[in-house]
């Protein structure tokens, strides 16, 4: 560029060296310089004006043809125009691709705005979300789905996990959908047809709870002959610890098919029906005193701290069977001289019931998997603690109908410290 501007200032120079020498002939040096000027300086305008004349037709069609300095910025304009050009079109070929893809794909897909408003969706989401093809676009989705789940979930602008729920079109279908940023500030929503999952998943749920109930009634059965017979004036030792052991494995299999009916029903429905104001001061006092007859020969050092003027609301007894299994596993899996400690508080992250530990610990591996149904650290020691490997999946299921949930701190030799987080709106 610098090597053109020398070029146009030599070409300028010697016309003017060229204009004061024939003026000088004549007598009117300044009268030629003058001229000149005044013609150098209309030919750069008349160039200015076929620059924006070019420019107004958005640079289409040939460069106008100039020498010199405006020769090489037209055609560098030119060059550029091209090279924009071949971007565009590169740039509209990927987002042809990319909406032929999504178009095929059975997932709604909708590209959102930064306010919310619909730039584009796929067929699909035409099928699941009731979007009208050449209307919709460019209306809010909240809108247009006024479900109150999803305006908070679009909102909230935590999209970590996915939010169910039952189509705005049908409420039959069940439907996972996931929000996705991108770009500059664009948004990506994408919608699942999970019905068949949620139909197998309730199957699974009706079949366990109906087991469970048939269950019942035989091993309430089974469990009142055994304790009769092992009571049994005239009955040999051997045989007696026969009974016994029975006995003890039918009350074992009677509490795996309490807490199957309970984890059923808790599972059934989305948040507890009720929300009465629960003094869980009195009710972590009940269940410390109950950990310490737990705990019997083992002399577990058992403490509470409870804020008694903090009151909760929610089910007190769904609240009592969540705090005591909790309290009830520091006891058992804490050697014994151990120490417990029980707190309930408020503070700025909400309602919090923790348990802490001097017990075993649980390797961090194991930490993300703690409440799933049957998952056991450890098989010997759950058969020897007499658990049913669903009590952790049952707190969790219990504090999510409470809109709370569940933090796990844990080192192998140091203890475990157990976190009940409800939200500040749960205080009574």
């Amino acid at each position: 560029m610098e090597d053109r501007w020398v070029s146009e200032i030599t070409l300028m120079g010697l016309i003017l060296a060229a204009l004061a020498f024939i003026g000088w002939l004549f007598g009117h040096t300044t009268l030629f310089l003058v001229l000149g000027l005044a013609l150098y300086l209309t030919w750069h305008i008349r160039q200015l004006i076929r620059l924006a004349n070019w420019m107004d037709r958005q640079a289409s069609g040939e460069e106008p043809e100039a020498r010199g300095l405006w020769g090489e910025v037209f055609l560098d304009i030119a060059r550029m125009k091209k090279r924009h050009r071949e971007r565009r079109r590169r740039f509209a070929a990927i987002v042809e691709r990319f909406r032929a893809s999504t178009t095929a794909m059975p997932d709604a897909t909708v590209v959102l705005a930064h306010d919310g408003r619909i730039d584009w969706f796929n067929k699909a989401a035409q099928t699941l979300l009731g979007l009208r093809a050449g209307v919709d676009q460019g209306q809010r989705i909240d809108n247009l789905w006024r479900q109150p789940q999803f305006i908070e979930y679009l909102k909230s602008q935590d999209y970590d996990n996915p939010l169910e729920l039952p189509a705005p079109t049908n409420e039959d279908i069940q439907l996972s959908m996931r929000i996705v940023p991108y770009g500059d500030d664009l948004r990506l929503l994408i919608v699942r047809d999970i019905s068949r999952l949620h139909a197998l998943e309730r199957m699974r749920r009706d079949f366990v709870a109906n087991v469970s109930h048939e269950l019942r009634t035989p091993l309430t059965v089974i469990g009142g002959y055994l304790e009769s017979i092992a009571e049994a004036d005239n009955l040999p030792p051997a045989q007696r610890q026969a009974f016994i052991t029975m006995q003890q494995q039918a009350a074992r299999m009677q509490r795996l098919v309490e807490d199957l009916l309970l984890l059923s029903r808790l599972e059934s429905t989305g948040t507890t029906a009720h929300n009465e104001a629960v003094q869980v001061a009195t009710l972590l006092t009940t269940i410390a005193d109950e950990a310490r007859m737990l705990s019997g020969d083992r002399q577990h050092r058992i403490e509470l701290a409870a804020d008694d003027a903090t009151r909760m609301l929610g089910n007190a007894k769904e609240l009592y069977s969540a705090f005591a299994n909790l309290a009830f596993n520091a006891v058992q899996y804490t050697p014994p001289g151990g120490h417990i400690t029980l707190v309930w508080r408020a503070s700025a992250q909400g309602l919090v019931f923790s348990v802490h530990d001097t017990g075993i610990g649980i390797p961090s591996h194991h930490l993300p998997r703690l409440t799933e149904r049957f998952y056991r650290i450890d098989d010997s020691r759950s058969r020897a603690s007499g658990g049913t490997g669903l009590g952790l999946a049952i707190v969790k299921h219990i504090l999510m109908r409470h809109g709370g949930h569940l933090e796990i701190d844990s080192t192998p030799g140091q203890g475990s410290e157990f976190r009940c987080v409800f939200p500040l709106t749960r205080r009574a």
